[in-house]
């Protein structure tokens, strides 16, 4: 469930490669140029809820976020991290 619209973070890149999933390196073999911070991306709401677990989570747009998010994370949580 990649539904969760943020604007990444360096915390958050850093908390991701840290768990096994680097978004900051290029890799062009998939046409994939690499997040930077301040970038626009969907993510998995499991990861952002872990983020969010370990005081990392990135920044919310509340109104590009899917409504099937709220299955997995509370409103009152993406709230408190909306853009």
């Amino acid at each position: 469930m990649h539904t969760v619209c943020v604007v990444v973070d360096e915390a958050f890149l850093t908390f991701s490669a840290n768990a096994g999933n680097d978004l900051s390196t290029p890799r062009p073999e998939f046409r994939f140029p690499g997040i930077k911070p301040g970038d626009r991306w969907c993510l998995c709401a499991m990861r952002w809820k872990e983020a969010w677990e370990e005081g990392c989570a990135p920044p919310v747009d509340l109104e590009a976020t899917h409504i099937r998010t709220l299955e997995v994370i509370d409103l009152s949580m993406l709230e408190m991290h909306a853009m």
